[in-house]
């Protein structure tokens, strides 16, 4: 089955498309995204979108995620921060918690930490010039 490189066709009729990150690709620095984005490389830092964010398969994020709706298909190492829902597909793993009102996990998908479900969720809000903004940074914290 050949895999569409945007995920999930219905999530096309939802949003806005505004790019990908492939694989190979790698970042150190805060992304800061204002519509639907895959991720597929490797990131270090921080990770911002107010739309949803698909990190696919081959996604590795070492730090914290932010998203209205967060799909890990990959592996993230840091909290993540569904302000509408986080979905935990199939060979996904977090390492680290999870806030968002709803929480799904497939079959074979991993959380290693925990869930936080109450509470209202605010997102950092990525500055409205510049819809994509990749800031490289000298040290990310740690």
């Amino acid at each position: 089955m050949k895999k569409h490189w945007l995920g999930d066709r219905n999530a096309v009729n939802r949003a806005e498309w505004i790019g990908f990150l492939d694989k190979e690709v790698k970042l150190d620095g805060t992304l800061e995204l204002a519509g639907t984005f895959r991720i597929d490389g490797e990131i270090k830092g921080v990770v911002r979108s107010r739309d949803h964010l698909i990190l696919g398969e081959n996604a590795r994020i070492q730090g914290s995620v932010e998203g209205a709706v967060v799909s890990v298909a990959g592996q993230v190492h840091g909290d993540v921060h569904g302000a509408n829902r986080v979905e935990i597909l199939p060979g996904g793993v977090v390492e680290g918690d999870v806030f968002t009102p709803s929480l799904v996990i497939q079959p074979g998908g991993v959380l290693e930490g925990r869930s936080h479900m109450r509470g209202e969720i605010k997102l950092t809000a990525p500055e409205l010039s510049q819809p994509v903004a990749a800031l490289a940074s000298e040290e990310v914290g740690g």
